[in-house]
């Protein structure tokens, strides 16, 4: 019997299913992840950064540290198949779905370059982030296709031995590009240590507007912070997300205040979205008050923030 017309039995169907599943899968990943990575190596001005692991980083790497082993085994399982069947070498399921990998790999190296052209054609800056996500579509993208293209003509099965080492390799790479995420954005606890730090300052945001909108109601500051509760409204003055203690908050003018919190990690590097309800304190430049920079930085520990009111764009409510 020909090979290719060979009966395709279920274990066949779902170990190349499964194989190719996990592998465009896990490519998919890898390549988001060093997308990642390179986002935060030469991240954007014009873009907030935020904490690196409340994107889908978490779950690439999770993908990666499951999908890899799989493929890997699954295709160990089929080239043992082979080994004891070798009839099932040209079955057509493996051809296609060698074939359908080649397609692939070859269709994403064409429009990455062709992505590539367009930026450069059409005058936009090529900055390095670009440039090498282009390389890491390319280089991936070119590594299958060769892979696959080896496997298609024999070459792995001629050097089982050598199929191995790449198997290796390629989970060496993948454990490596893992580690290297723990050094460039830090381990899972810095990433909760800093989603709490961002909570902190989400909290004081909300209370930064509840004492803006108190003062436009009353035309003067709380004296504490319990004077902002308001069973009406909803508004439930909050508390630090760990140790569950108040924020500090102080009155330092008439139009003054200052709202202090601990945060577990310095904050330098990192952007936040701040409503332009209150400016902070002003400095004096050539003799001129100039406000400075609204700005939510922190350092590690505790830290205070002052701002004040600007009269004009937030006047009394009575008066408006």
């Amino acid at each position: 019997m020909d090979p290719q017309n060979k009966k395709i039995t279920p274990k066949d169907f779902f170990l190349w299913a499964g194989a190719m599943v996990s592998l465009y899968a896990s490519v998919f990943s890898f390549i988001w992840l060093l997308f990642n990575y390179i986002d935060y190596a030469f991240p954007n001005v014009l873009e907030y950064r935020s904490d690196p692991y409340a994107g889908g980083m978490p779950y690439q790497m999770a993908s990666l540290i499951v999908l890899v082993p799989v493929f890997l085994v699954l295709m160990r399982f089929i080239r043992r198949t082979i080994q004891s069947d070798p009839t099932r070498y040209d079955i057509w399921i493996r051809r296609w779905a060698l074939f359908l990998t080649l397609f692939a790999a070859g269709a994403s190296m064409v429009v990455d370059l062709i992505v590539l052209l367009h930026r450069f054609l059409s005058g936009q800056e090529l900055t390095a982030g670009f440039i090498l996500k282009v390389l890491v579509v390319l280089l991936i993208a070119g590594v299958v296709f060769l892979h696959f293209l080896a496997d298609l003509r024999g070459y792995w099965k001629q050097k089982p031995d050598k199929a191995r080492m790449v198997g290796f390799g390629a989970g060496i790479v993948v454990i490596a590009s893992i580690i290297a995420g723990f050094f460039i954005v830090g381990t899972p606890q810095d990433a909760r240590l800093m989603r709490l730090d961002n909570q902190r300052v989400s909290d004081l945001q909300s209370i930064q507007w509840q004492v803006v909108s108190y003062w436009q109601q009353k035309e003067r500051l709380p004296a504490t912070l319990e004077e902002l509760q308001d069973p009406i409204s909803g508004f439930v003055i909050p508390r630090d997300p760990k140790s569950g203690t108040s924020y500090e908050y102080r009155a330092t003018g008439l139009l003054s205040f200052e709202l202090c919190a601990t945060f577990a990690k310095e904050g330098q590097g990192m952007n936040y979205y701040v409503p332009r309800i209150a400016v902070p304190a002003v400095s004096i430049e050539g003799g001129k008050a100039m406000p400075e920079q609204d700005s939510w930085q922190h350092k590690e520990g505790r830290e205070c923030f002052e701002r004040t009111i600007d009269p004009d764009r937030y006047p009394p409510f009575k008066n408006q």
